[in-house]
């Protein structure tokens, strides 16, 4: 069970944080939630357009009328985001083949909440400690156009921007519940006085799960109260403690998968798999607004226990803790208008990794102890000059350090220390031929540092001699409005060396991982929105995926599993602010290969659904979410393998039949 004592005496903390301070409050403008909210969401598509690149921006509105846990629900309509469910909210989470490598967790994408990143410092990231129930919005930054929040890898940066006390509502309730026996209540509050503002939030969820051995219960709180110290600095401090527990269904057969999707390995039920987390994150972050110059500055501290019985018992003490400095400036040179941005982020990183055998759940003998520790530092400039009006040159760089230490308690001749140094230059374009119309274009170097999960590979005595993930990535796109029409289209072509991909060696074991020799990650990323009339938008994203192997001494030209070459997504939204019914479908034709010979190719599917709300008073809604209506069985995602055979259990079903509801209340 949760510790509720904990959990009483922070958020006891959180509250008796003061909210004022000696300043005057008449020296302060007070503004609405809700122009508030309108000023920072145009304050994050500005720096969208200052992007030569892909990037977006996810209003919490638009998936406000469905059961939102997991990437897949909040950004099912973000181009070129490939998340795919696994369970409960563990997904496929890749961003132009990044991290397909990984059958587990997260490699690839740093994932940020509040402009602080939740990855471990050796980049591995979870996805747990995220609650959508909370999002404002949240900002996709595709590769090389992360830039800002210091990632450097093929597949960028994701953050989820939380609401302070000037930006929420004064209370918000949601309750919803439905099939699989879930339900869901959320609280949160915000007040703004003066100088003062404070916001908290408090999520309880809890479900029987799709499959056996997938329960989850997770009681999540948010929050961060802020200080306007003048007219040009604020302040503000952030908090988040998540109490979660998730059973771990594991892998099906392929005719598992496609005929009794809902079972479970034996050994997860008999062995209580699980990934259980208590996590404890606090930040400050201050800014410094000088007219042409803007500073941002903050340092964090993330603190997290796993227990994590799976083919043996992993329990992991990690902490985190770092600082990061923004600087954007603009003005002229010569009469010509120069933008410049300045950053840095530092984070060091300690985990008392221990590992037990698992007895039905249970911690058995000790088998591995080893003190894990990652240094990251990411210092990095862009510039961008004006020529004319209507035309932007940007040049930029990136340089990456890290660093990896083993000291193993029980065997020092494992010990290991290894250092990364790289640089990842970058120049592009945006060119603005209309109002609201941008064509881009940008080519960049991207690197990835492997974690300890690609380094460490028992028994190999020591590092695995793995290389850095290396690639240049050549992109073009346009985004605007116009009319009718909302568009965001990228055309981009990554050739890598030493891709870091992973087959799986047993079932039950996380996957190998290898350095290939050269790949070509190239495809679409496109999002259309149609407004067909005032009460009729149709919505659509559509995903090109063409990932091979070069001329590999194994593979030859083959494809690299994981990933479908095609999905597209659609929704019909109708009706106004008092009805809203909005049908949806989503379509891979062709399902990815799962292995790396491609012998076997994942059958497609189309899944069909519908959400809605009603409006029923003065800020209360109705709303309810069906999905795969039609029950359809598919293989939602696959844990790559050299060659697949019948007895692979290497497939996450799809899941089937779902129908949730709920009311939702601001006020």
């Amino acid at each position: 069970m949760f510790h509720r004592s904990i959990l009483l005496a922070g958020i006891a903390g959180m509250t008796a944080m003061p909210l004022h301070a000696e300043v005057a409050a008449d020296a302060f403008v007070t503004v609405t939630a809700t122009a508030q909210r309108d000023a920072d969401a145009a304050a994050a598509r500005e720096r969208i357009a200052r992007t030569p690149g892909g990037a977006s921006v996810t209003e919490a509105s638009e998936f406000a009328d469905r059961l939102a846990v997991n990437f897949r629900d909040t950004l099912a309509f973000a181009p070129g985001v490939f998340a795919q469910s696994r369970f409960g909210e563990e997904v496929r989470l890749s961003i132009r083949g990044s991290g397909i490598g990984r059958g587990f967790h997260l490699r690839g994408v740093t994932l940020l909440q509040d402009g602080v990143p939740i990855n471990l410092a050796d980049g591995s990231g979870d996805f747990q400690e995220l609650d959508p129930t909370v999002f404002q919005r949240i900002e996709v930054y595709r590769g090389a156009n992360a830039l800002r929040f210091g990632a450097s890898s093929l597949g960028g940066a994701i953050n989820a921007v939380t609401p302070t006390g000037r930006t929420a509502p004064t209370l918000a309730l949601r309750l919803e519940g439905g099939s699989f026996g879930t339900a869901r209540a959320t609280a949160q509050a915000g007040l703004a006085d003066g100088p003062g503002d404070g916001f908290i939030a408090v999520s309880y969820l809890r479900d029987d799960g799709y499959r056996a051995q997938s329960a989850q219960e997770k009681l999540r709180v948010n929050g961060n109260i802020g200080l306007q110290l003048s007219d040009a600095v604020e302040t503000r401090f952030y908090g988040s403690m998540n109490f979660i527990d998730q059973q771990v269904p594991g892998t099906l057969t392929r005719v598992q998968a496609l005929t009794t999707p809902r079972a479970a390995p034996a050994t997860n039920i008999v062995n209580a798999y699980a990934r259980d987390i208590r996590s404890l994150r606090v930040q400050n972050r201050t800014r410094f607004d000088l007219g042409a110059t803007r500073i941002e500055a903050g340092l964090f501290l993330n603190a997290k226990d796993l227990f994590h019985p799976i083919f043996q018992v992993i329990d992991q003490k990690s902490t985190d803790w770092g600082g990061y400095a923004r600087l954007d400036t603009a003005g002229n040179v010569a009469g010509v208008k120069v933008e410049a941005t300045l950053g840095t982020t530092l984070r060091t990183g300690k985990t008392a990794a221990k590992q037990y055998l698992n007895i039905g759940g249970r911690r058995g003998a000790l088998t591995a102890n080893v003190d894990q520790f990652a240094d990251a530092f990411d210092g990095y400039g862009e510039v961008r000059v004006y020529p004319v009006a209507t035309l932007a040159l940007v040049g930029g760089a990136q340089f990456t350090h890290g660093k990896r230490r083993v000291d193993n308690k029980l065997n020092p001749a494992m010990n290991a220390e290894r250092s990364f140094d790289e640089w990842s230059p970058k120049i592009g374009a945006i060119w603005t031929p209309a109002r609201d119309v941008q064509v881009f274009a940008n080519y960049n170097r991207a690197v990835e540092i492997p974690t300890f999960s690609e380094i460490v590979q028992a028994p190999i005595a020591g590092f695995v001699p793995l290389d850095p993930q290396r690639g240049w990535t050549l992109e073009v796109g346009t985004r605007g409005r116009t009319g009718v029409l909302a568009w965001d289209l990228s055309l981009y072509r990554a050739d890598l060396r030493g891709e870091l991909l992973g087959f799986t060696v047993d079932p039950d074991v996380p996957a190998a991982t290898f350095n290939a020799d050269r790949t070509r990650h190239q495809g679409i990323e496109a999002g259309l929105d149609i407004v067909v009339a005032s009460w009729m938008t149709l919505r659509q994203v559509y995903q090109y995926n063409d990932f091979t192997f070069r001329g590999d001494a194994q593979y030859g030209n083959n494809r690299i599993a994981v990933v479908p070459e095609h999905l597209y997504r659609a929704e019909v939204q109708l009706g106004n602010e008092t009805v809203r019914v909005a049908p949806n479908v989503e379509w891979i034709p062709r399902g990815a290969f799962a292995d790396y010979r491609n012998t076997v190719r994942n059958p497609g599917y189309a899944l069909i659904g519908v959400s809605g709300s009603v409006a029923v008073a003065q800020g209360v809604r109705l709303f309810a979410d069906g999905r795969n209506l039609a029950n359809k069985r598919g293989i939602g995602d696959v844990s790559a393998v050299v060659q697949a055979t019948p007895a692979s259990a290497i497939y996450y079903p799809v899941e089937g039949r779902a129908v949730f509801g709920g009311i939702r209340a601001a006020f």
